[in-house]
């Protein structure tokens, strides 16, 4: 591949794969067939999940922020995923952190809000955008325009964090073409990388989610046997068991739950350092920190991997009790398995790795990188969706992970589409008055196993409304329920008698509304502008630097071929080159960099004449020009 058909500003623009994890994120692509990582320009393909907002409206994402986490705690957003969907007062929204959570005002959606940078409030949807655009411009720097995206999200993920993770690729200015489960994503990179046929586990436990999948690999076809989990199980559930630990040691009162009695910024500390311990006990049976204690003092805080293990213990029992379950949905046996595929960091805890082997009585496979396996999964499937071909050679059979239905009387719950089904789907259900009279029908829309509405997840609530005043029992309700191969869901609600009929497309109680995200996306036109500016600019910069090392060395190779006071005069253009990148001027860098072409421009000729010269020797005149011919060809 040559440089202009790198950089070609008219070239198709390439779908890319995102894995927007709660700890790290990861973008990858397909190239030359293969499913590949995206690197920064230091070889690293993890980008922390963490974002930092500062005074004046600066957004720091990745590992700065990570670093910089603990000199701006209450500023600084990390496992957002375990926010998203998620209501102001939902109990899982109450993660051990050192973040200030603002109640809704009165008329307010009912949606998590942090305050950050001062004043600011900001969405966990916002939040995880401003992730996205991150991962969306090293994805750009790397492959030129990006098209469609598929972003990848947990099995267990209910229809209101599928629609906040949708808000947030739209926002982030990305065409999300599929939200896809991070197993079946593990699976289909794994499916296609192995070429193994049979039934497999995709055990997934990630910083802040945990999924189960049973699935079918068969000749390209991936079928979703059953799956399970939980959405608030993960890495970041055993580093807060390290930092309730550390608290009680240390005799600071309260829990790291209760950022009031502690300051934000010990909160921070504490957890960096409970996940450094995590990670130390990984390859060794002990580890110590130097931490500060309630009275101001330093203490150590030592961890063995015993301790550790028995802090995890609860916690995989609750993993356990999802996959007992998972595999009875599937109708299989442990021993009728042909493999177990590890997915997400936190399955590098030996303890997790352990308890696998007993619970499913074989050692785990673990020679896939389970932080990237997702993401290349994903860019499998961008790939497929974006191309012009049609492929069967890979089909996705897909589930939903939890029951669908609405409220009847008393309270209980209609599952229509029960848990499991194969998306996309669809399924319909006839309802009648209970009520003399009755001119409408109040559709509440819930998502959940259990048999009560108040016990499930409510998803919307309708009225069709224009019903004739039949007696009870004369009136004839049909709902449909959809759903797409995102997993989210739409509700057709008919009535009929007399034909009134309507379409919902379910947006989750805790989502954000069209005009909340048009005002974002217009918020982000108005300062496109700006934007487009800062990206020149470093742009220009990173152009300005590249072509200063090359001249310089070119310069120090063959100095001889200098002339007169030529190498003065390009030192001189170098220095100016040089200065301007520098600055905050785009069109003053690229002006010097002009200005140095022109200087070098004579001198770039006479090393060409040197390297045909010597490529000449030995060649017939003929064979020559045919080199010289095919090099003009080439160069322009």
């Amino acid at each position: 591949m040559t440089l202009l058909e790198i950089f070609d500003p008219l070239a198709a623009p390439r779908a890319i794969g995102i894995d927007l994890g709660t700890t790290n994120s990861v973008v990858a692509c397909v190239k030359n067939e293969r499913p590949e990582p995206v690197a920064d320009c230091n070889l690293e393909v993890l980008v922390p999940s963490v974002v930092s907002y500062r005074e004046g409206g600066e957004i720091i994402v990745g590992a700065r922020a990570l670093a910089e986490a603990s000199a701006f705690p209450s500023s600084t957003i990390a496992s957002v995923k375990r926010f998203m969907g998620r209501g102001a007062d939902d109990a899982q929204t109450k993660q051990a952190g050192p973040y200030e959570l603002l109640a809704p005002d009165a008329g307010e959606a009912n949606i998590v809000r942090f305050r950050v940078a001062g004043d600011r409030a900001i969405t966990p949807v916002e939040v995880s955008a401003d992730l996205l655009r991150a991962l969306r411009r090293r994805a750009e720097d790397e492959l030129g325009a990006v098209g469609g995206v598929v972003i990848t999200v947990p099995a267990y993920f209910d229809d209101a964090q599928r629609q906040a993770t949708k808000d947030a690729g739209r926002l982030a200015g990305l065409e999300v073409l599929r939200l896809l489960n991070e197993p079946t994503a593990a699976a289909l990179a794994y499916g296609l990388d192995k070429k193994q046929n049979g039934h497999f586990v995709v055990f997934d436990l990630g910083g802040g989610t945990f999924d189960v999948t049973v699935l079918l690999l068969e000749d390209g076809v991936f079928q979703v046997k059953s799956t399970g989990g939980d959405s608030a199980l993960g890495g970041d559930d055993m580093d807060h068991a390290i930092a309730e630990d550390i608290f009680r040691t240390l005799g600071w009162s309260g829990a790291p739950t209760s950022p009031a009695t502690i300051p934000a910024a010990v909160v921070r500390l504490v957890l960096d350092e409970a996940r450094k311990l995590k990670h130390a006990l990984t390859t060794r049976e002990s580890a110590g920190e130097l931490m500060l204690d309630a009275q101001g003092g330093a203490s150590m805080y030592e961890l063995t991997r015993t301790r550790f293990e028995a802090f995890v213990a609860p916690l995989l029992e609750r993993a356990g009790a999802a996959c007992r379950r998972a595999l009875k949905d599937s109708g299989l046996k442990a021993s009728e398995l042909d493999g177990i595929i590890l997915v997400g960091g936190a399955t590098r805890v030996p303890a997790v790795r352990a308890f696998v082997e007993r619970l499913f009585g074989r050692a785990p496979l673990t020679d896939i990188d389970p932080d990237q396996v997702v993401a290349l999964g994903a860019a499998i499937q961008a790939d497929i969706l974006a191309s012009h071909e049609k492929r069967d050679d890979v089909l996705l059979l897909d589930v939903i992970p939890l029951s669908l239905g609405i409220e009847v009387g008393g309270g209980v719950v209609d599952k229509i589409l029960p848990r499991n089904t194969t998306v996309p789907t669809a399924a319909r259900a006839t309802y009648t008055t209970q009520e003399d009279k009755q001119t409408g029908f109040v559709i509440h829309v819930v998502q959940g196993e259990r048999e009560l509405a108040v016990d499930c997840r409510s998803l919307a609530t309708f009225t069709l409304k224009g019903i004739p005043p039949l007696a009870a029992g004369l009136a004839k309700l049909e709902v449909t329920f959809r759903v797409d191969e995102n997993g989210i869901l739409a509700v057709h609600a008919k009535e009929l008698t007399t034909g009134v009929e309507q379409v919902v497309e379910v947006k989750p109680s805790y989502g954000l509304d069209d005009e909340a995200v048009e005002a974002m996306l217009m918020a982000a036109l108005d300062h496109g502008e700006e934007d487009l500016l800062l990206r020149k600019l470093a742009e220009n910069r990173v152009e300005a630097h590249r072509i200063a090392a090359a001249t310089e060395k070119a310069v120090t190779d063959d100095a001889a071929l200098l002339v007169g006071a030529e190498g003065e005069r390009i030192g001189a253009a170098l220095a100016a080159l040089r200065a301007a990148a520098e600055g905050n001027d785009a069109t003053a860098i690229h002006a010097a960099i002009d200005a140095l072409d022109k200087e070098t421009r004579a001198f770039a000729g006479r090393r060409m004449d040197r390297a045909v010269a010597l490529a000449a020797v030995g060649k017939n005149v003929a064979e020559v020009e045919g080199s010289l011919a095919t090099h003009d060809t080439t160069s322009h």
